[in-house]
């Protein structure tokens, strides 16, 4: 059994992303895991890195619960949609407030371009959803929000493997296929992926 932390990177608690978040939770728990949920929404934080690197920003109490629950976890899950075909503002922000030096990686030195991954051992999910067709998000912009997000962001971290399920063509998705999404979900969650 696995400590898997789910993120909701949707703004809404009533949003299909919402949706699809509980629907992988509650998969998991069926199963026996131990699940946790992190609904950024409802997070109190500043999303801005004021000043970069340049000087430690105090992290709020809900950064600090939400790096203790990553320290906690096997597996980390995000669920969010592609706006601008990139990341919402409240996921990026929460990534460059908690994704720390110190926390998620560390330089190795002021002279050396290397890095250690903090997170290494944990894999990783990214669930997506997109208006637009799968492969024109491929073709017209080469995945770059997944790249961004699992390459430049978690595997840089050493989370890995991270796998990825996407869902397109949301706006015009009916009743049923929701439900199959929801489906994919859970077992997906049930099955610790």
């Amino acid at each position: 059994m696995r400590n898997i932390l789910v993120v909701l990177g949707h703004p809404s608690n009533q949003s299909l992303n919402h949706a699809l978040a509980e629907a992988y939770a509650e998969g998991a728990r069926s199963a026996g895991h131990q699940v946790k949920m992190l609904k950024l929404g409802d997070l109190n934080f500043d999303p801005i890195l004021r000043e970069g690197f340049r000087r430690v920003q105090e992290l709020e109490p809900d950064l600090q619960e939400a790096q203790a629950l990553i320290r906690w976890a096997d597996h980390l899950v995000f669920v969010y949609p592609s706006w601008w075909g990139n990341l919402p503002a409240l996921l990026k922000g929460f990534l460059d407030r908690t994704f720390l030096p110190g926390f998620a990686f560390k330089y190795k030195g002021s002279d050396s371009p290397w890095w250690d991954r903090l997170l290494s051992g944990k894999s990783g999910r990214i669930i997506l959803t997109m208006d637009s067709p799968r492969f024109y998000n491929w073709l017209a912009y080469g995945d770059a929000n997944i790249k961004a997000m699992k390459n430049a962001t978690l595997h840089y971290c050493g989370v890995k493997p991270v796998k990825t399920t996407i869902f397109d063509k949301v706006r015009f998705a009916n009743a049923e296929k929701r439900e199959k999404w929801l489906a994919v979900c859970r077992k997906l969650g049930a099955a610790g992926k």
